[in-house]
């Protein structure tokens, strides 16, 4: 009976969920799955069930492999290799990035976005022809880059008959003395099967098809229960023991972990051969490839023969024939760790002499560096080219290896210092701050020049803003712009502006480095010779917006916006910095940028392949959509953000799906959202979700007319001693004015008011100029109260901030109805009534049914008929048709194959009952 048989016994649930994931895939569904178990437990047994059971599929195997973990991609190269005749069929962003990725052409670095959606199409591709199994062992040991792709792709099946089978291990490490071994992160949240002990009957069988004879029952029992039914344990550590061991029943003692006792009996094994096959075995452990021409070239540099070969494969250690294969990756542990480090260091010297500079320098680099004892500058110098093309091919892991690698082998302490420097920044961009923090430890090791120590600083800086975006961040970057000053005036200035972003974001919460701080020494700071970029300007502009108020700031600010809205406005500097000018917009309330900015920076984050910027992009968009009262687009956004931040792996920003159930007057999501936002916004010290949600339950309350809750709300987002230039407090001071006026607190209503006009009056805008107006008429006189309603109206009816026009007939049609003049107040607050029901906005519609009540009038319900309900996803691919998208377009804007776009838009079009994309769009 064959050994992987006998693994699989007591496996008939495993084998039956295998079998369900196969029949899905042939129904044309796609299916994930991730099988984690301990070293032994039999998941590759398991995967290579599901490989022999998938008749008719087009069957790819990709193996992780521990000491190819710092090789960028080289994982995803197994898979995307023999699918390589359908990369010309893919777009060509999405082409460019893939064949960057694996080396085999392509332009600038690829975002690894743009290779998931790649990879995804390649598969989506395959697909067409006949369903696709791939087949992925040992997911611990991939490269990260690739890890991180595949992991990425396997979320966005949905409809291409592809499959996608982890094998991971959880559990005790047992390759050496790294430390404990997890499951890898990046597979959590996919459908897991869990591959534990065999049930007890089924040990005891696997037990005894090894055990000759008839056996003292008690015996077994101890057997099974020392190995915890792991079949591997089963199969081989009876092996080592001493027949009247076992039937004394003193063998296996239970001490260590079973796993820990696999790989000793394997070195037991192992080191019983000749000392010939020892060494050959020790070359094929240190080389991951498995390529025999590269072994026998070692070999024969370290003077091993051919017949060294035959006492391992007796011992049914390994199996060499077109490949070079481990009766188990155990074994290839405990070859490699049971050799000292000088014989390690032996065999990979040889490898890297054996392997070919032109064809492969990245390997023979790292086999030279693990070959190395000691310092050697030529070795680093090969490291440090190698870490470059990882890097071009976006594999920023795999370049902070090399780099870190390097750090060790350089006798140079300042060069060591430049390449702890380089490393750290890599380890940074791959998102992996802990070791960025480590290597940036050891540049920081000795004294350090101004420029270094700059640099320094500003990575340091950057990684606490990266990972905590709060209170600790600006003083942090405060500090690394003025240590750029004396030697990098622009990168200091680039500094400076992340200093006020970073304080801007700690708002209230901010301690050292605040607003006021951050913008006076910006200010302060040398200016660049050349004529000021676009970023520069909104430096400037926020600066001064920050230290002297609106009246000066506004005018600096809107040459900043001019700036950026230049269509010759370099592609990098608009993907990094739109963001803010666009929120820069917001704060001189100027609607019309604000829309021309968002919709800039969503295009040219898209355009770019920019997917760590897309959530944000999409959020500035949806709040453009919010104010314009257009909430239908803005929630199916909102939508489209959380795709993309789940997709990229990104905390999701929640603040405008906040701002979209405020305005529609969800009070249970309001809740839900404002309790989540505080929580983590209050952690990370992030205080302007304090100044949002505040403003947030303001607007809320004042739309159910709850107007004391409402000045207490709008009071905790615009009553702090520190100047805040924040969007969010405008927009709170007009909650702010409404709330105390209602409530009959005259003195804070004018105080509020007096504020607002501040911030107002200068920008000069009909969406300032008319909720200024508005306001003001809620502090006037009977005599005064009507023109300022009418200006707001006009004001505001030229504008396309169509909720506080809607607003506007509200609180006017209140006046009048108060005053007795029933006729016109039912003309606006018939109008109020009619614009937010069709906007969406119930919370304030209901408001104004109350008054239209109140007024004699009869209200018609608006009543909706639907037999059809499309998911969220649904409603994005929707929308994105009507913008005129294609299915590889709107594939590429939410990560899905453009497979799964046709599947989606056959359930839309059997829901809506319609038959074409043209009657889609109408």
């Amino acid at each position: 009976m064959g050994r992987c048989c006998r693994v699989l016994w007591g496996r008939g649930k495993e084998c039956k969920e295998l079998d369900g994931l196969l029949g899905a895939v042939r129904g044309g569904e796609s299916r994930a799955l991730a099988v984690w178990g301990e070293p032994g437990a039999g998941k590759t047994a398991l995967l290579d069930y599901v490989a022999g059971r998938a008749v008719g599929f087009r069957v790819l195997r990709v193996t992780g492999v521990q000491s190819e973990m710092e090789l960028a991609f080289s994982g995803l190269h197994q898979l995307c290799m023999p699918l390589s005749e359908g990369m010309g069929r893919l777009p060509g962003a999405q082409g460019g990035a893939l064949r960057a990725a694996l080396g085999l052409g392509g332009e600038g670095v690829p975002d690894r976005f743009l290779v998931g959606l790649a990879t995804l199409g390649l598969l989506a591709e395959a697909g067409r022809e006949r369903p696709v199994l791939c087949v992925v062992d040992d997911a611990q040991w991939l490269d990260r880059a690739s890890l991180q792709v595949l992991a990425f792709t396997a979320r966005r099946l949905v409809a291409e008959s592809v499959a996608v089978v982890f094998g991971a291990r959880v559990g005790e490490e047992v390759s050496g003395p790294a430390g404990g071994v997890a499951g890898p992160p990046d597979l959590e949240g996919l459908p897991g099967l869990v591959v534990g002990g065999m049930p007890v009957a089924d040990a005891r069988a696997l037990l005894g098809s090894v055990l000759p004879g008839r056996w003292d029952e008690r015996v077994l029992e101890r057997i099974v229960a020392e190995t915890r039914g792991n079949p591997l344990a089963l199969l081989e550590l009876p092996r080592e023991s001493g027949l009247v061991e076992l039937a004394g029943g003193f063998g296996l003692p239970g001490a260590r972990g079973v796993t820990r006792r696999i790989q000793e009996l394997y070195q037991r094994r192992f080191v019983r051969l000749p000392v010939q096959t020892r060494r050959l075995l020790l070359v094929a452990a240190a080389e991951p490839g498995g390529e025999p021409a590269l072994l026998w070239r070692a070999a024969d540099g370290l003077g091993i023969g051919l017949e060294a070969a035959g006492a391992a494969v007796a011992a049914e250690l390994v199996r060499i024939d077109d490949r070079v294969r481990f009766r188990h990756p155990l074994v290839r542990s405990a070859v490699y760790w049971a050799a000292s480090p000088e014989e390690r260091c032996g065999v990979h010297r040889a490898l890297a002499e054996a392997t070919d500079a032109r064809a492969d320098p990245d390997r023979r680099a790292w086999h030279a560096a693990q070959g190395t004892q000691g310092t050697d500058e030529g070795v680093a110098v090969e490291l440090e080219r190698s870490a470059g093309r990882a890097q071009a091919r976006g594999g920023a892991a795999a370049a902070a290896a090399f780099l870190a690698r390097a750090v060790e082998l350089t006798p140079d302490p300042v060069r060591r210092q430049d390449r702890a420097l380089a490393a750290a920044q890599a380890a940074h961009q791959a998102g992996t701050p802990d070791t960025a923090l480590r290597l940036l430890s050891v540049a920081e090791a000795g004294p350090l020049d101004r420029h270094r120590r700059g640099n320094a600083d500003l990575l340091r800086a950057q990684i606490v803003f990266t990972t905590e975006r709060g209170k600790s961040a600006a003083p942090a970057l405060l500090r690394a712009a003025r240590q750029l000053e004396a030697f990098d005036v622009p990168l200091a200035r680039d500094t400076y502006l992340e200093a006020i972003s970073a304080a801007m974001f700690a708002g209230p919460l901010a301690t050292g480095g605040g607003q006021l701080e951050v913008a006076e020494a910006a200010l302060a700071a040398p200016r660049t010779t050349e004529p000021p970029r676009a970023f520069e300007l909104l430096l400037d502009g926020l600066a001064t917006l920050i230290t002297e108020g609106h009246d000066t700031g506004v005018q600096r600010l809107r040459s900043a916006l001019d700036a950026f809205a230049d269509p010759d406005l370099p592609v990098d500097e608009g993907v990094r910095w739109l963001w803010h000018a666009a929120l820069a917009a917001g704060m001189v309330w100027d609607h019309e940028a604000w829309k021309i900015l968002a919709t800039r920076h969503l295009q040219l984050a898209t355009e770019t392949g920019q997917a760590m910027m897309r959530p944000f992009a999409l959020s500035t968009r949806a709040s453009v959509h919010v104010f314009a009262g257009e909430l239908s687009e803005a929630a199916s956004l909102v939508e489209e953000v959380r795709t993309v931040s789940e997709a990229v792996g990104i905390s999701y920003p929640a603040y405008v799906a906040l701002m979209v159930a405020v305005w529609r007057g969800d009070e249970a999501e309001h809740a839900v959202l404002a309790r989540n936002i505080k929580t983590e916004a209050t952690r990370r010290g992030e205080g302007v979700a304090l100044i949002v949600g505040g403003w947030g339950r303001a607007l809320l309350r004042n739309s159910l007319g709850d107007h004391e809750d409402a000045l207490a709300a709008a009071s905790e987002a615009a009553d702090h001693p520190q100047r805040e230039v924040s969007v969010a407090v405008g927009w709170a001071l007009v909650e702010y004015v409404e709330a105390a006026a209602r409530s009959g607190d005259a003195d804070r209503a004018a105080d509020a008011f007096r504020r607002l006009e501040e911030r107002t009056r200068p920008s000069g805008t009909d969406w300032a100029l008319g909720v200024e107006a508005r306001s003001r008429a809620l502090i006037s006189g009977d005599a005064e109260a009507e023109s300022h309603y009418r200006e707001a109206l006009d004001r505001l009816g030229r504008s396309t901030i169509r909720g506080e026009l809607a607003r506007t007939h509200l609180l006017y049609g209140e006046w009048l109805r108060r005053r007795r003049r029933q006729r016109e107040a039912r003309e606006h607050l018939r109008t109020a009534h009619d614009s937010f029901t069709d906007m969406g906005m119930e919370a304030f519609a209901r408001r104004a049914a109350r008054e239209l009540l109140a007024t004699g009038e009869k209200i018609r319900r608006h009543t909706v008929e639907t037999t059809t309900t499309l998911t969220a996803q649904e409603v994005q691919i929707v929308r994105l048709v009507r913008e005129g998208l294609t299915n590889p377009e709107i594939g590429a804007r939410i990560f899905i194959s453009p497979r799964t776009v046709e599947w989606h838009l056959r359930n839309i079009f059997t829901k809506l009952g319609v038959t074409s994309r043209r009657q889609l769009q109408r």
